[in-house]
């Protein structure tokens, strides 16, 4: 293992956020699992819930929130060379576990109950899915696609 695979696993930066999230909890869970392996940020799209306090950890204080009115707000504030991959159950999806996650990246998830918007799959870069006999959690789904992030860069990196 070389000094510049190890340092390429860690080069680069991602984001995960939730359009239309129906429940503070689960941005709340999000926000802890996304401190923990590394995002640089987290975000709403849309709001369908009243602000609470669910982050247990203060994960608000080292990964910060940015909320977006809609996806039209959203798309316009995009980083440079920076894809959008949704998590999303589509015949258009890759399986999480053949995905080759870029260097930079930003996770868009669904909402609990809809799922991601027809427009938002149409403007993702790409597409994955977390094969599973029934629909996730999407905090969960989330947890699943940033762990998966994480022990494959590292894998790859070989630490």
């Amino acid at each position: 293992m070389t000094r510049r695979s190890v340092a390429a696993g860690r080069r680069g930066y991602f984001g995960i956020g939730i359009e239309n999230s129906k429940t503070p909890s689960n941005i709340g869970t999000l926000w802890r699992s996304a401190f923990t392996f590394g995002a640089a940020f987290i975000f709403t799209i849309g709001s369908r819930y009243a602000p609470q306090a669910s982050d247990t950890v203060k994960a608000w204080k080292h990964v910060p929130l940015f909320r977006y009115e809609d996806l039209d707000a959203f798309w316009e504030a995009l980083p440079r060379d920076c894809p959008v991959v949704g998590a999303e159950q589509d015949e258009r999806a890759k399986p999480l576990e053949a995905f080759s996650h870029p260097e930079r990246a930003i996770y868009l998830l669904g909402a609990e109950d809809h799922g991601l918007s027809r427009e938002a799959r149409k403007r993702c870069h790409a597409l994955v899915q977390i094969e599973s006999r029934f629909c996730l959690n999407v905090a969960v789904a989330g947890s699943i696609v940033l762990w998966h992030r994480d022990m494959t860069r590292r894998r790859d990196a070989g630490d």
